[in-house]
């Protein structure tokens, strides 16, 4: 059977394959999914990748599969392992960790000032895969970035650097690394100006680096034998389907419920109310990654917050022997409901930490209001995705709670957001075809996601 595109999702443990026809027409095909064991600790990515076709073939009811174009996503091997290293934490700092957050990073390591032994001790230590220096507004403070710099080239790490920060600095960042191993990529800076964030060129770039150098990572150094397009981290993938879905649809907020972390993305200017009186700016599509949500690695977590004897009020069934046999797929209509305990909780408290909240500050002047972090307020979309969503019976319910939480002074979704769930859990696949294939990937997400266009609420039915 001849197919039109292959998207390989290239897991830590898992490896799935989705594969969709008539990508050129106005009706695009999601046809199946295939998945195998991921094989990059066996040498060669090649090995579980060509499982899950013989695995999509077999659900397809044929003998072999050929495919014209294959895409792929990756969060093996710890996914994209990135340092950020700026001048202010407030400032330079988190604009650049926005920009690696929403290109699908996993931060390991982020530095404000100059960088200590102990800090340079600890880089050397992690071997990320990006390192991204930023520091100062252009024509502002330069000796930051160059002094980082210097230190970073002396430990002559062999990894790709990209430099996002005073414009001034770019010839000087240059020669540092002129006669080092790493590989030297210039961005503009992610902090032009006071309160102005430019984190889209650098998030770009980063995925550009992830393409360019994941395929010299152990296991996956034959890729390219199979992968004839993109390759991005699979979180950053997500982003993007969630930046498409926007510019179609309206403001949103997509969850990625998973066995040891919770990703949220949100892609939303912010109202203009809540904008003007914004201590500090946002960007437009930001991501937070929780890493002490999951529902399987990290449950005991999430029994923390809810509390062992709390959950065992709402459970007519004893949770001590569940904690003791918990499953990374729950089957069991008991496991099935102490799992989507956990996935709604995951939501709840991810949710409340990537909002912004609103406070009074008093002074002589008296009483002033002001805004912190992100507005969800104005958003119009909850998107779930992920395994826990996707493929427990109510992830829909799990998403309207938040719809009615009421937390005071946090800029919350409200009661008239619509809930969708991307049943064919595709939405990283999708993410990864948008960049070549935009118009097919919102029809197929469209289709995942059971939407026609309708405004009416699902958060009311």
């Amino acid at each position: 059977m001849k197919i039109d595109v292959l998207v390989a999702e290239i897991g830590s443990t898992t490896t799935v394959v989705n594969a969709f026809n008539k990508i050129d027409s106005n009706s695009p095909l999601f046809l199946g999914q295939g998945q195998a064991p991921t094989s990059v600790l066996e040498g060669d990515v090649r090995i579980g990748l060509q499982g899950a076709i013989d695995d999509l073939a077999h659900h397809l009811s044929q003998k072999s599969i050929e495919y014209t174009e294959m895409l792929a996503t990756s969060s093996a091997a710890g996914g994209l392992k990135m340092t950020v290293h700026g001048l202010v934490y407030d400032m330079t700092v988190r604009a650049a960790k926005e920009a690696a957050l929403g290109a699908g990073a996993n931060l390991h390591q982020i530095t404000a000032g100059k960088m200590r032994r102990s800090d340079l001790k600890k880089l050397q230590e992690i071997k990320p895969n990006i390192i991204l220096i930023a520091g100062g507004v252009d024509y502002g403070e330069k000796d930051t970035a160059i002094e980082n710099a210097e230190k970073i080239a002396d430990l002559n790490l062999n990894v790709p650097i990209i430099y996002a920060g005073n414009i001034e600095n770019k010839e000087e960042i240059r020669l540092i690394f002129e006669d080092t191993n790493s590989r030297l990529y210039i961005a503009e800076n992610v902090y032009p100006q006071i309160d102005n964030l430019n984190i889209e060129p650098t998030r770009r770039i980063i995925q550009d680096v992830f393409e360019e150098h994941i395929i010299h990572a152990p296991g996956m150094k034959q890729v390219r034998d199979m992968v004839n397009g993109p390759i991005i981290p699979t979180p950053g993938a997500v982003m993007e389907a969630a930046k498409l879905l926007k510019e179609k649809m309206g403001d949103l907020i997509a969850f990625d419920v998973g066995g040891a972390t919770t990703d949220l993305h949100s892609v939303t200017e912010g109202s203009e109310e809540i904008n003007r009186i914004l201590l500090s700016p946002e960007p437009v599509a930001k991501r937070t990654v929780e890493g002490d949500l999951g529902v399987y690695i990290n449950m005991q977590n999430i029994l923390d917050l809810i509390g062992k004897e709390e959950l065992q009020k709402e459970m007519d069934f004893d949770i001590d022997q569940m904690i003791e046999n918990h499953v990374p797929i729950p089957r069991t209509d008991k496991e099935i409901r102490f799992a989507e305990r956990l996935a709604q909780e995951a939501v709840k408290i991810s949710v409340q930490r990537h909002a912004g909240h609103i406070r009074n500050l008093y002074g002589p002047g008296g009483k002033t209001t002001v805004a912190e972090g992100k507005d969800l307020s104005g958003i119009r979309y909850v998107i779930g995705t992920g395994g826990a969503l996707t493929r427990l019976p109510h992830g829909k319910k799990m998403l309207k709670s938040i719809l009615y939480s009421n937390q005071k002074n946090k800029m919350m979704p409200t009661e008239e957001a619509t809930v969708l769930l991307d049943h064919h859990y595709i939405m990283a696949s999708l993410g990864v075809l948008s960049k070549k294939y935009p118009e097919a990937a919102y029809h197929l997400m469209k289709q995942s996601m059971d939407w026609n266009g309708a405004e009416k609420s699902e958060s009311k039915n």
